[in-house]
């Protein structure tokens, strides 16, 4: 809310006036930016509280960016954590409400299990989203993974850059 601003003031915007609710912002652009604003400086213990508000935004497709957003920047620190599982666990009930938000949590476990070399399965990389499945080809150092998408990647680009980093990680390891 602008600086002097109270809830119940009439305030002029574009074509009239509107009055001053909880949400003075109806624009969804303001909205992102100020959820962007509000993930970058929430607590990680009050940050599944955050997830669900803004999951109730009415408009769920900015909701949902606002929110993978989130996920993309949190996940990415705690990829290797041990605190991943219960960061993970929290937060799949919250965004189950939002396939975009839901789909990219398991994404994110996924990678987790590629990373750490725990079990996973081939189908379970093709399966998974095209961001995924560049991400990986892009950034992965699983040998077993770089395979599965360089055979079987869902476009040709994730296929040709799976195949291009399979040649560098392969080469990496010889030099150890």
């Amino acid at each position: 809310m602008a600086a002097g601003v109270t809830v119940g003031e009439v305030v002029p915007v574009e074509g009239g006036t509107a009055p001053v609710g909880p949400d003075p912002h109806p624009d969804e652009h303001v909205r992102f930016a100020r959820y962007r604003r509000e993930f970058a400086e929430v607590a990680p213990e009050d940050a599944v509280a955050l997830v669900r508000r803004v999951l109730g935004d009415p408009d769920r497709a900015m909701a949902g960016s606002a929110v993978c957003e989130h996920l993309d920047r949190r996940a990415a620190e705690l990829l290797t954590d041990p605190g991943f599982p219960d960061w993970h666990r929290e937060l799949a009930g919250v965004v189950a409400v939002d396939g975009f938000a839901a789909r990219r949590l398991a994404d994110w476990a996924l990678a987790r299990a590629m990373e750490l070399d725990e079990p996973w399965e081939a189908e379970q990389l093709l399966s998974a989203s095209n961001w995924l499945q560049l991400r990986t080809a892009e950034r992965g150092s699983s040998a077993a993974a770089l395979t599965v998408l360089a055979g079987g990647g869902r476009t040709r680009r994730i296929r040709n850059v799976a195949a291009d980093r399979l040649r560098q990680v392969r080469q990496v390891r010889r030099l150890r």
